[in-house]
């Protein structure tokens, strides 16, 4: 069982990973390397309206991506959005944040907006091919720890 939301950004092709509660998933716009999406599962649309198991688990899933994002972007900051304007469904845009650029597959990822804000509309769109090969890659990196 999926959300409009997940069904968005790919699911189930893009799942890294899953909690009790959350999605894991890549973001096929990359603002920078390691770019994620964190999906509520539970039918909701108010962050106030999650359950005490959603708001419990939610640490559980954000150690997990911070521990994914050191390894495989090795971020100096990291910034959470909610901007549910489009995408109605409890969800967190997960960027990593870095000064110049990281490179994967012969593609460089900059981090635009540094230090500043994100630069979103500056995304590198992954092709289908890099989008299965990350989602491939790290789901394989967050079963390792």
């Amino acid at each position: 069982m999926s959300n409009a939301t997940a069904l968005t950004f790919g699911f189930p092709d893009s799942l890294v990973a899953e909690t009790d509660f959350w999605w894991i998933l890549v973001r096929p716009k990359q603002p920078t390397f390691g770019s994620l999406v964190l999906i509520c599962k539970e039918s909701v649309q108010a962050f106030s309206d999650l359950s005490a198991g959603a708001f419990a688990d939610l640490q559980v899933a954000i150690k997990g991506v911070e521990r994914l994002l050191r390894r495989v972007s090795a971020y100096d900051k990291i910034n959470y959005l909610m901007l549910m304007m489009v995408d109605r469904d409890v969800h967190f845009h997960v960027i990593p944040r870095y000064e110049g650029a990281r490179t994967h597959g012969g593609q460089a990822f900059p981090d635009a907006g540094w230090p500043g804000p994100p630069a979103l509309g500056t995304a590198v769109d992954l092709s289908p091919e890099m989008l299965s090969e990350l989602t491939a890659a790290w789901r394989a990196e967050w079963q390792a720890s």
